[in-house]
């Protein structure tokens, strides 16, 4: 059963989310900003998720410091403004998530999307690891297994997705985009789950060949 109390892992996580997630409510609200209340609020139900998850399988301190500048990251992206000289599209407002990095092959809203949709991937992988570990079973990173991966990581994407569209529905003006927003939305989850399966399987080839020499040097006459 989980507890409330947090551990010396979780508190600093739920402070620094705090810090960021009070105010953009605070400001949200104070401007009508009904899109990113909503946002703020599925955050928070989000946090209560992941913490629900953490507690069964126990992710790494850097999954969930990820999962947290995630978070900045998208409430920074809708709320901050940026200077006109920054290039947005020209039907656009000039906030974070509209700002073209490179245009016109990046934007901001693509690399968070990227970023985390990446991060989930490797959280799947991470949750299913334990779920084996649990059984006594040790996962490999095959070519399957991070194919499962990616998919999850891609299914979390489209939800997200599911989300941004049920926001059009409840409020007359939001900054989601449209159908080509929404697509690129999609291919960047995609480039970020697969860059996520690669660095898995590199870094537990990495992990085994580095145990493999220690094993060598502990043997060796």
């Amino acid at each position: 059963m989980m507890t409330l109390k947090l551990t010396r892992q979780e508190w600093p996580v739920l402070a620094v989310a705090s810090l960021y997630l009070i105010p953009a409510f605070y400001y949200s609200w104070n401007r009508e900003n009904n899109e990113f209340i909503l946002y703020a609020a599925v955050l928070v139900v989000m946090g209560g998720l992941i913490l629900f998850l953490h507690r069964q399988v126990h992710l790494q301190t850097a999954a969930l410091w990820g999962l947290c500048l995630w978070g900045l990251a998208h409430m920074s992206g809708g709320l901050l403004p940026i200077p006109d000289s920054w290039p947005v599209n020209a039907d656009e407002p000039h906030v974070l998530y509209n700002w073209w990095i490179w245009r016109p092959y990046l934007k901001y809203d693509q690399l968070v999307h990227a970023c985390g949709f990446g991060l989930t991937t490797w959280i799947c992988w991470q949750s299913l690891e334990r779920v084996l570990l649990n059984r006594g079973a040790r996962l490999t990173p095959t070519f399957g297994v991070l194919v499962l991966c990616t998919a999850a990581g891609m299914g979390f994407g489209a939800l997200n997705e599911v989300l941004e569209f049920l926001a059009t529905r409840l409020m007359p003006e939001t900054n989601v985009g449209g159908y080509e927003n929404t697509g690129w939305d999609l291919v960047f989850n995609l480039i970020g789950s697969v860059l996520a399966s690669v660095l898995i399987a590199l870094s537990s080839s990495f992990a085994d060949r580095w145990s493999q020499d220690r094993i060598s040097l502990t043997t060796r006459p």
